[in-house]
């Protein structure tokens, strides 16, 4: 049944950020600081893996939002329209991610990327690898650092523009300022396209050089969409639970979770297309990506496809289950957690090898330690930055929901969003 009669728009307030919220926020950046830096005490150069692995997870909640606000406003959905500002405010944390991932970058990228090494496609070094050297016209340092700049200019550029239209459209531009965030939502998917594909390559397929997968854009896709929307569907449904967003009912709770449910089936069709066509092409080249993580991260590997399949699958699969906030918020939780482990495995393994490689060059002394490198493990200073990048990204978010009201007043489709039911 549909709701009939006028709808009024209760949340007209920002949301208060508590100073409860701000302590247990910065709390927890503080638990990821401590572990960072007990990490480089103890293993330095297993921390650069470390951070990158989190830091990508946080740019993932990030740019998967502003993708998906992107596409509510080019295909002109209407009951979108009551949870924009939790997308808006999930994106301002892209600047963040980005300063964060060039320092990772410029401070930690030779411990990461073999392909940054000294001599690597130089002939007459005995650094020198032919397969990377044939990469080399795209994985040089001037091309993947004017890359890597272009990455998150853009993305940030069209976040806070998103944001600030939205904010026009509150001010009495309406459908002015939202026909303008429609084209230029047309033109973040174009370059979204291009940019995620190839910082999908840069940042993780390059840990691997020689290895290459055809799929491997859409497969980080996949885990990068989902654990946005995992993450909206918690912020939305913990908004709902402390009074806010009256105006969301159980159908729109209902969307947010068949996105939920849906992207995880597609995700696992990516997963196992992937692993299946290497794993019967048999080429050394290729399957060496999975005997790596078959043989030293065999539990991790398979924890992933099960959680982010099998739970979702089971769980959400029900009308009914999607409806309900405490559940989303739990699936929420249960689909981080398995793409949290999903995202080690993509970036770890390959780490470690690399670090290997240096623990070993170092000379013979070093050369068993090289070996214990090759292989991670997840212990409390991985948990605990995770904690850090989670409270960052709390308190970011929270920040720019408490700077505006919390429905974007004057929305051309509001009235649509308000009756909304399926």
């Amino acid at each position: 049944m549909g709701h009939h009669g006028p709808i009024e728009i209760t949340s007209t307030q920002p949301y208060e950020f508590t100073s409860r919220n701000k302590m247990v926020a910065l709390g927890m950046i503080a638990v990821g600081l401590v572990s960072v830096i007990a990490q480089f005490a103890t293993h330095h150069e297993q921390t650069w893996a470390n951070l990158l692995w989190n830091n990508f997870i946080f740019l993932a909640l990030g740019l998967g939002a502003t993708f998906f606000l992107a596409v509510q406003y080019v295909a002109e959905v209407g009951w979108s329209a009551v949870i924009k500002r939790p997308l808006e405010a999930m994106g301002q944390s892209l600047p963040v991610a980005g300063l964060i991932m060039i320092l990772i970058l410029v401070f930690g990228g030779h411990s990461l990327y073999h392909w940054m090494d000294e001599g690597i496609t130089d002939p007459n070094s005995p650094n020198y690898d032919k397969i990377i050297a044939g990469k080399s016209a795209f994985l040089n340092p001037t091309f993947f650092w004017v890359r890597v700049v272009l990455y998150f200019v853009i993305w940030s550029y069209f976040a806070r523009l998103f944001r600030a239209n939205s904010l026009k459209i509150d001010a009495g531009e309406g459908t002015t300022a939202y026909l303008r965030n429609r084209k230029m939502a047309a033109a973040f998917l174009v370059l979204f396209a291009v940019t995620e594909s190839t910082m999908s390559w840069d940042f993780i397929m390059s840990i691997e050089t020689h290895w290459f997968s055809t799929l491997f854009a859409w497969y980080t896709f996949a885990g990068l969409f989902v654990t946005s929307i995992a993450a909206l569907a918690f912020i939305v449904a913990y908004l709902k639970h402390r009074g806010y967003l009256q105006e969301v009912n159980e159908h729109h709770l209902h969307d947010i979770g068949k996105f939920m449910f849906a992207f995880s089936v597609f995700w696992t069709y990516l997963w196992f297309a992937q692993f299946m066509l290497i794993w019967y092409s048999n080429i050394p080249e290729e399957v060496t990506y999975f005997m790596l993580r078959q043989d030293h991260y065999r539990g991790i590997w398979l924890a992933a496809f099960f959680i982010n399949f099998i739970a979702p699958f089971l769980i959400l699969m029900t009308r009914d289950a999607k409806r309900k906030k405490y559940l989303l918020m739990f699936m929420s939780v249960v689909i981080f957690i398995g793409h949290w482990m999903d995202f080690y495995i993509m970036t770890i393994p390959g780490s470690m090898v690399t670090i290997g490689h240096h623990v070993a060059a170092h000379g013979a002394d070093a050369a068993g330690h090289a070996h214990g490198a090759i292989y991670g493990s997840i212990g409390w200073m991985e948990i605990g930055t995770t904690i850090g990048f989670l409270g960052l990204f709390a308190y970011i978010t929270q920040l720019y929901l408490s700077k505006s009201p919390l429905v974007v007043k004057n929305h051309p489709m509001m009235e649509e969003s308000l009756h909304h039911a399926i």
